[in-house]
């Protein structure tokens, strides 16, 4: 874990101009600093053997596609209220929080379903093992993201 911490220190620095961009997926993040893809490095960090790599793949595609459409939400969500900052009203602030709540509920739904998943393919170690890295994984672009975006009113406080 230490190993894997010391590359995602290295991959935060990416994460600002990340949280920016629309819709870039972390996947080419990663890819651009380890060289691999995301489903390569959780292969390595699972450790699986052949047949549990089998059976895990297949939970792990499914689980990807899921989080992917997750994310192109958050971007959106992102997206729209980087637009409607400088004019937000009650209705809009709602709307995008409303649709954060429902986010952050879809990850945590997806978590459960692909632990139960894993669980009967591979263990409840390996499955645990897995989330433990995703939820990690997605905390620290969650962070990163966070830093990058101005809280409400906080631009407007700077120009004082």
């Amino acid at each position: 874990m230490k190993k894997l911490s010391l590359i995602l220190i290295m991959a935060i620095a990416s994460f600002s101009s990340y949280a920016q961009s629309s819709f870039k997926e972390d996947i080419d993040v990663l890819q651009s600093i380890y060289g691999k893809s995301k489903s390569d490095l959780v292969k390595q960090y699972m450790n699986l053997s052949d047949t549990q790599s089998a059976a895990f793949t297949k939970v792990y595609d499914n689980y990807e596609v899921e989080r992917k459409a997750l994310g192109q939400t958050k971007f959106q969500l992102i997206n729209d209220y980087a637009v409607n900052y400088a004019t937000l009203t009650d209705t809009k602030a709602d709307e995008l929080a409303k649709g954060t709540l429902k986010n952050h509920l879809g990850y945590e739904k997806l978590y459960s379903k692909t632990y139960n998943q894993a669980k009967k393919a591979v263990g409840a170690i390996n499955a645990a093992k897995f989330l433990q890295l995703e939820v990690y994984l997605q905390t620290i672009i969650r962070a990163e993201i966070l830093e990058s975006i101005p809280f409400i009113g906080e631009l407007d406080k700077s120009k004082v």
